[in-house]
């Protein structure tokens, strides 16, 4: 799927093709920090430094426009039952988040696994209504510490492959 969503944003600055990947609700800096390390060449600080701000970049607005935006939309039938879909089972992945507030939202957040990024964070502090301002830092936070063990495992395993090819 990265390597679609490269060839669909070819001819960008490769800081902002990495930025974006970090962006999007789907691969977030999991997809940003390997492609900004294996594919370009850029230096670990680079590749976390640009995936951090992608990533964080959405965060705001969604804060802001998740909770009236799916009221808007769920009059409608189609977007109505996605978002039950999504809201229950956030709920039911998010039982630190619940639990322990805004510090369960920074380790949910933290966990580099798939729906547990900040994208779903924000979907958890809406849920559970955390304060906008404890929110914003939980996520951050979150993020910070997902970039780490996502670049820690990048390194390792480009190391790994490079060990690996004679």
């Amino acid at each position: 799927m990265i390597e679609k969503i490269i060839q669909v944003l070819q001819g960008l600055p490769e800081e902002l093709i990495v930025m974006i990947i970090s962006a999007l609700p789907i691969s977030e800096l999991r997809g940003g920090i390997p492609v900004g390390l294996a594919l370009y060449n850029f230096s670990v600080l680079k590749s976390f430094f640009l995936a951090v701000l992608g990533n964080f970049i959405s965060v705001i607005p969604l804060l802001l426009f998740l909770k009236p935006a799916s009221e808007f939309l769920s009059k409608w039938r189609p977007f109505k039952k996605f978002f039950d879909w999504f809201f229950e089972r956030t709920k039911r992945k998010a039982k630190i988040v619940e639990k322990y507030e805004a510090i369960g939202l920074a380790l949910f957040v933290a966990i580099p696994f798939p729906l547990t990024g900040a994208w779903t964070g924000c979907v958890a502090a809406m849920l559970f209504k955390i304060r906008f301002k404890y929110s914003v830092i939980a996520i951050l936070i979150g993020i910070l510490l997902a970039g780490i063990t996502v670049t820690v495992l990048s390194i390792a395993g480009i190391g790994l492959i490079q060990k690996l090819q004679f």
